[in-house]
């Protein structure tokens, strides 16, 4: 009768599978980078986001960061082609992100302070590949795969080093600095303390989480399946599984507004995940 070591062994390999997608360093981005020109397929999406100057849906992808253009389809945004793993929308026109170059490698933190035309380095480039990125409380937080640690800063450049511990996304209370919850195979560890420590995960066992407003956090599972925790991740609901297959990213904007990437592109709720509309609409190829 006893089932759950059965059901965390599976989930634990669905979330390796997932990291082992998500860690490569680049080197097929020439193969997929015509298709994606195109504006049909891409090979993986790694984050969502919304500009707040104008709500602009913004994709970070294995080949660049695209948005739709005039016809809702989607365009590369400035010239660049790189791996853009953790991604996220600091403010109007201001992004923070990590990755890998082209021609392998990782980038460390970037930002770019014109919506994604252009990038800055800032720190940790060739040393680090965050693939989950928070900011919040005027604090960039991060998941560094590259040495599976979780670092913060505020300044983009002097780092602090908290907890070791293999993950594949984090999210950060928009209300306590100090908490940050992360995504494991046995299921969400929580941190009380910025990062330093955290406790043992506990089910449900998510991909990815984001977390905007106090009472609207949001976890998606591998089977892409959407969860909402109004207590800080104390207790979860299943809202919805949001179309498309097993999941690329999640975004929650607001308490009732989420995004999510799957398979077949990426979808956007307005009503906590009653229903959802394709926002923007790809083929992945099943790349990295």
């Amino acid at each position: 009768m006893n089932k759950r070591p059965a059901v965390v062994a599976a989930t634990a390999l669905a979330l390796t599978l997932t990291l082992a997608a998500c860690s490569d360093s680049g080197d097929s981005a020439e193969s997929t980078g015509s298709s994606a020109a195109s504006g049909t397929t891409m090979s993986h999406i790694h984050g969502l986001g919304l500009d707040p100057a104008d709500q602009r849906l913004y994709v970070a992808t294995h080949e660049g960061v695209y948005t739709p253009d005039a016809k809702g389809k989607p365009e590369v945004v400035g010239d660049s082609k790189d791996d853009f793993m953790g991604f996220t929308v600091a403010g109007d026109k201001t992004f923070y992100a990590s990755g890998h170059p082209t021609s392998g490698g990782n980038k460390g933190l970037i930002k770019s302070t014109d919506a994604g035309k252009t990038w800055k380095s800032l720190s940790l480039s060739s040393e680090s590949d965050f693939h989950a990125l928070d900011f919040v409380h005027g604090t960039v937080y991060g998941y560094d795969s590259t040495n599976g640690l979780v670092r913060t800063t505020k300044d983009g450049v002097s780092w602090k080093d908290g907890a070791r511990l293999e993950a594949l996304d984090i999210a950060v209370s928009p209300t306590d600095p100090g908490v940050i919850l992360a995504t494991t195979a046995e299921g969400v560890a929580r941190s009380s303390d910025g990062g330093k420590t955290f406790a043992r995960g506990k089910e449900p066992v998510m991909a990815f989480l984001s977390w905007t407003a106090k009472d609207g956090l949001y976890g998606i599972d591998t089977s892409g399946g959407l969860s909402r925790s109004t207590d800080g991740g104390t207790t979860w609901k299943k809202v919805a599984t949001v179309p498309g297959g097993q999941p690329q990213a999640l975004t929650a904007v607001g308490a009732e507004h989420v995004l999510a990437a799957t398979q077949t592109g990426v979808f956007e709720s307005k009503d906590g995940g009653k229903t959802f509309k394709k926002r923007l609409a790809v083929a992945l190829s099943g790349g990295h």
